[in-house]
């Protein structure tokens, strides 16, 4: 009987939300009861589209619902932008679909329905677009497999809807790049067999024509690691794009806009060269100032002639200056498998070196001068049990943070040295940072 009631239960959730049991997992994961509005527009869908539908949810972005309210037409009231797919079509037909309701009269009334590109909701905006003052509904979709994605623009006008851009894409977003308080559809493509990858940003005018700005990137990536916006010098924004070379290693192009259109950071592939580092080591606000520093490694100090397995490794966080130099602004160790970064006092810089001791699995950071390493200064432990943490604790160590089960730890041995290396429990955990 228990069990009855169980899948009675579920059988009246999946009723509820439209569900069949050839839904795909978006739709079953949708939650069980609907609100008031959403019923209604659900309602109406049926009433247009018939009941045999499943619906789909965004994967990402603001808008992760399948019901989206919001005025996608700028006459000040709301529509319903519905995507759903009909189970009863073929597989030759494109099952995905998007269905437009308005209220009228306090009801809500199918007005347009109309295939959608791919197979899968990646994302949804709402927004007008360069100095033209229509309303965009911008939908990036892919196929089930999300090898290939597509982002179309689409203008909802009196009952009826026409995609205005459709394009291939990466990555994609509104934002206002050059500071002139209107949006730009800026695009990221990754490079083809007779394309290099690319950046584009299309400003809309008045009369509803695109103007794109474009501009190929420093190598042919062809994955795309971490996209990030950040401050430059001279009051500019900037798109941090790091990116997969075809070595595996990471490398960073960095794009900004002016008057003139897309600009680049790094004017020759040589610059963006200079960028290159471990995979994981991505571009961040190591500071929280709101500049964007890209970090590149050096062989520390007294592991020159080691083999590269056995090399331990020294990260400087640069910044762009306003002539478009690299500039170093940190020292640090990166440690990208255990998440975090410790960025170096001032004093430390070209006279601290790093290694790792084996038998306590812990980081040591010592002076190193004339070629010998010097005395610790401290150490850095990441405990992932509680029994571990506590013998630590226990020991004299000090506590600089917790990330789920991991906690990691500092000791500060105790120096009557007067060199100017040595470090209090405040400047430990100023310079500790975890990374994403």
């Amino acid at each position: 009987m228990k069990r009855f009631r169980i899948f009675a239960a579920a059988a009246a959730a999946m009723l509820l939300t439209g569900c069949t049991f050839g839904a795909g997992i978006d739709t079953l994961m949708a939650p069980p009861k609907l609100s008031v509005e959403q019923e209604q527009i659900y309602n109406a869908l049926t009433d247009a589209a018939g009941s045999s539908i499943s619906l789909k949810y965004p994967k990402s972005g603001k808008y992760l619902s399948a019901f989206i309210v919001a005025d996608i037409d700028g006459d000040g009231g709301n529509e319903a932008v519905v995507f759903y797919e009909k189970n009863s079509l073929t597989v030759e037909e494109n099952t995905l679909r998007m269905n437009i309701l308005d209220k009228e009269d306090g009801s809500w009334r199918s007005v347009c329905d109309t295939p959608a590109d791919g197979s899968e909701i990646e994302r949804v905006m709402i927004s007008k677009l360069g100095s033209n003052e229509r309303v965009n509904l911008i939908i990036g979709s892919s196929l089930i497999n999300r090898s290939e994605k597509n982002v179309s623009v689409y203008n909802y006008n009196e009952g009826s809807v026409e995609k205005t851009f459709s394009e291939s894409y990466y990555f994609f977003d509104v934002t206002d790049l050059d500071g002139d308080s209107e949006n730009e559809f800026l695009l990221l493509s990754a490079s083809g067999s007779a394309s290099a990858s690319s950046a584009a940003a299309y400003k809309l005018d008045p009369a509803g024509k695109y103007h794109k700005y474009s501009r190929d990137l420093s190598a042919n990536f062809v994955e795309f690691d971490k996209i990030s916006y950040g401050s430059l010098e001279g009051g500019r924004t900037g798109l941090f794009i790091d990116a997969v070379s075809g070595t595996g290693m990471i490398q960073t192009d960095v794009i900004y806009m002016d008057d003139s259109g897309l600009q680049k950071v790094f004017a020759t592939p040589e610059d963006s060269l200079a960028t290159l580092r471990a995979s994981g080591c991505q571009s961040a606000d190591i500071d929280g100032d709101g500049i964007t520093e890209i970090p590149i490694q050096t062989i520390a100090a007294g592991y020159e002639d080691a083999s590269e397995g056995e090399q331990m490794k020294l990260t400087s966080w640069m910044f762009v200056t306003v002539s478009d130099r690299l500039e170093r602004k940190y020292t640090s160790y990166y440690s990208i498998n255990d998440g975090f970064v410790f960025l170096f006092p001032d004093a430390w810089r070209g006279k601290v070196t790093v290694r790792r001791d084996a038998v306590n699995d812990e980081l040591v950071f010592c002076a190193y001068s004339n070629g010998e390493f010097g005395r610790e200064l401290l150490r850095i432990y990441c405990a992932e049990d509680s029994p571990s943490r506590e013998d630590r604790l226990s020991g004299g160590y000090m506590l600089l943070h917790t990330k789920g089960d991991s906690a990691y730890l500092a000791y500060i041995p105790q120096s009557e040295a007067d060199d100017g290396l040595s470090l209090t429990a405040a400047d430990a955990a100023a310079g500790f940072r975890l990374t994403e």
